[in-house]
């Protein structure tokens, strides 16, 4: 099906997920600090309304940091949160980009498309966000 685009592919799945985790970790990091910002609370949560995180996690604070932990965004978090910044997720699609390389198969083709539009749906959701200020 896809045939020599394949490895190709892989790569670019694999470099997507591999900035998708840096860029979570920095904002898991932000948040443990004390220093998250609704930008990073929106990719955290897939909340996209800022005035809707007021709702959910209070008010911030006069230089606009919010007081949240890592359960309360656990426990607020929206579906395109998990489409934006998941982890597991997008570790699974390094591992199937992986396999690609040792394992040719239409399966594995398939389980490599799913990844792509995974990854791909990420970064057009996360274009809807608000911008770091």
């Amino acid at each position: 099906m896809i045939g020599s685009a394949a490895p190709f592919i892989a790569m670019a799945i694999i470099i997507s997920a591999i900035v998708s985790l840096i860029g979570t970790g920095a904002r898991k990091r932000a948040v443990e600090e004390g220093r998250a910002r609704a930008a990073e609370l929106c990719e955290l949560t897939g909340i996209f309304d800022p005035r809707v995180l007021q709702d959910v996690f209070g008010p911030p604070t006069m230089d606009g940091i919010y007081q949240v932990t890592m359960p309360q965004i656990r426990k607020a978090r929206m579906p395109l949160g998990r489409l934006i910044s998941d982890d597991p997720l997008d570790m699974a699609c390094i591992l199937v980009a992986l396999l690609t390389f040792f394992w040719t198969h239409p399966i594995s083709e398939l389980l490599l498309m799913i990844a792509a539009a995974y990854q791909t749906a990420g970064w057009f959701i996360s274009t809807g966000l608000p911008k770091r200020s």
